[in-house]
């Protein structure tokens, strides 16, 4: 684990949000917008020039303390890691936003058990010890936002390729909602945002680019749009966030519609764009 030291300067909020995915993408949107807002800003990803890259934006633009780690939040002890990085530093975690992900081609047979147990625990395991790592001290203070980015996908019945990623994003979902049944009374909003189609590096770094390019481009939002109604809707209390009208339609047809209806369709849309083995 590899990062630089924190700056001297004092953020408006004096809190700290610490986001992970923080090299592309959303994460970047949302480590700028929290240092927008005066926070502080914890930025946890694998790719360190990045994360220093984006530190130093956020020091110039908006004089706040920009704290880069570098770690592969694959690795069980990553979370404990950065919990101990952070104390090191005397920082305190008051913002949570868990937003590393990313997803396996090809079929459940064809990928292997080593990663598909990497996966787990980047979409499942670590998002979970890092809230449980931090929520102690956004209880003892009164005070705490966790926000846990799922997908549009955990409402559907899944299909071919991407075997566990409807498994994984619909957990986050049922753990942010129960979690926030336990904790926001007080003090503590926990949301889960389920995008639809987002313009990031992400299509490209899963394989599937040629889907976004046959995807109607009012159908695709910005990343910066997708932090901005999430961080909005988490300070309102919002357990599950789907951003965007259309996305917020198609949601609702996947969530309600009968499943010998959505189950079909999704597996032919899905079939489409299968390539895997």
């Amino acid at each position: 684990m590899r990062g630089g030291s924190l700056t001297t300067g004092k953020s408006a909020a004096g809190k700290f949000a610490l986001v992970t995915g923080a090299s592309a993408g959303m994460g970047v949107a949302f480590a700028k917008l929290a240092a927008s807002k005066g926070y502080n800003v914890g930025l946890v990803a694998r790719r360190a020039d990045r994360l220093e890259a984006l530190a130093a934006e956020l020091r110039a633009d908006h004089s706040v303390d920009a704290l880069p780690i570098s770690a592969d939040l694959c690795e069980t002890t990553a979370p404990e890691a950065i919990a101990a990085r952070l104390e090191s530093e005397g920082r305190q975690v008051d913002v949570l936003v868990n937003n590393a992900g990313y997803s396996l081609k090809n079929s459940f047979a064809a990928t292997s058990l080593a990663d598909h147990r990497r996966f787990i625990e980047l979409t499942v395991t670590t998002p979970v010890a890092l809230a449980h790592l931090f929520l102690k001290g956004m209880l003892a203070r009164g005070w705490g936002r966790i926000i846990n980015i799922s997908s549009i996908t955990a409402f559907s019945t899944g299909g071919k390729g991407h075997t566990l990623y409807p498994a994984g994003k619909s957990f986050l979902v049922k753990f942010s909602q129960s979690l926030s049944a336990e904790v926001a009374e007080r003090g503590v909003k926990v949301t889960a945002v389920c995008p639809g189609f987002v313009d990031t590096e992400f299509q490209t770094a899963n394989e599937i680019a040629d889907q976004m390019g046959r995807t109607p481009a009012f159908l695709i939002q910005s990343p910066e749009e997708i932090a901005a109604e999430s961080w909005r809707r988490n300070e309102a209390g919002a357990e599950v966030v789907v951003p965007g009208f259309l996305p917020k339609v198609a949601a609702a047809f996947l969530h309600y519609a009968p499943e010998q209806i959505v189950t079909p369709m999704t597996r032919r849309a899905a079939a489409q764009h299968f390539s895997g083995e």
